[in-house]
């Protein structure tokens, strides 16, 4: 398999640490949807980051539905519980993860591709806000929670959750304060500390991806 898309991409990020923690081997190839538009437009015409070229030549996007053949390809091996309940609550983390991952997203664009006397300060502010409502709800899931996420075996929310506060981190820094909070920045660093993490680190660099034997 093939994942195309940049790691400054928290889409990308998610799918390139869930393939690693399923233990599916994969090549990544680093194309900009802006830099290298054509070439990345010969793969899919879409041009849509990530995309996930698969064995027998199929093109999949959106992260959640390349993890989605990601875990039917991995099975026994799971970062989705089976469970009904706990799959429930994994489906709401990484929904508000998910969407903090967008509103971040959207605030990057605005405030890098147009003009400063084109951006709309009213639409800015609910955006913020939005993606200020969406990190408050994870934090306290994971301060309601009574177990916190293994990080032995990390799952999707995990990850999810961890690349989005990072990605904010890394975008908009000063945007979210980590001291307002501390559950969803101690969750970061501790994932950032773990190997997946560590082989696709946020930026324009390869995932390091580590063969097995």
């Amino acid at each position: 398999m093939k994942l195309i898309g940049m790691l400054d991409s928290p889409y990308v990020r998610r799918v390139a640490i869930s393939l690693q923690l399923l233990e599916l081997p994969f090549e990544h190839e680093p194309l900009s949807v802006f830099r290298t538009f054509d070439q990345f437009r010969e793969i899919n015409p879409v041009v849509k980051a990530p995309t996930l070229v698969c064995d027998d030549g199929t093109v999949l996007m959106d992260s959640t539905l390349i993890l989605d053949y990601a875990e039917c390809l991995a099975r026994p091996l799971r970062l989705m519980p089976a469970e009904l309940p706990r799959r429930a609550q994994a489906l709401r983390l990484i929904g508000l993860a998910l969407a903090a991952c967008e509103k971040s997203v959207q605030i990057v664009y605005e405030l890098n591709l147009r003009p400063a006397e084109r951006q709309h300060a009213p639409w800015l502010e609910r955006v913020r806000g939005q993606m200020q409502a969406a990190y408050g709800e994870l934090e306290q899931a994971l301060a309601d929670a009574p177990q916190q996420p293994h990080l032995g075996a990390p799952d999707q929310a995990m990850v999810s959750m961890a690349v989005a506060w990072q990605f904010t981190q890394q975008t908009l820094p000063g945007a979210v304060d980590p001291a307002a909070f501390p559950r969803l920045h101690a969750l970061s660093e501790a994932a950032e500390a773990l190997p997946a993490f560590r082989q696709a680190p946020h930026g324009d660099g390869v995932c390091r991806v580590q063969r097995r034997g």
